[in-house]
């Protein structure tokens, strides 16, 4: 559990994360604070999406949108608006 807090420390630096165990079935919460302490974003993840390498990166993809949207610097309706945008474009060859 130590080894994947430092890798979301690391991937999500400069936030401090903290990794807490809050589930029955072994779903943790991850926190995130600025510099100055403030929560920036705080969501629970089940174990698996914390131990599996691919998974992973989904939670951290997940979290710097997160901290995007919950700063400002992109707002939801924009995430909608690319994701029809990208199914709409034909398949290349």
């Amino acid at each position: 559990m130590e080894s994947i807090s430092l890798l979301l420390g690391e991937a999500l630096s400069p936030y401090q994360v903290t990794l807490t165990p809050c589930g029955a079935h072994g779903e943790c919460l991850v926190t995130l604070k600025n510099g100055n302490g403030a929560l920036v974003v705080e969501r629970e993840f089940n174990q698996a999406q914390l131990t599996d390498k691919r998974l992973l990166t989904d939670v951290v993809d997940g979290l710097h949108r997160d901290v995007l949207i919950a700063e400002g610097r992109l707002e939801p309706c924009v995430i909608a608006a690319l994701r029809n945008a990208a199914l709409a474009r034909p398949a290349a060859l």
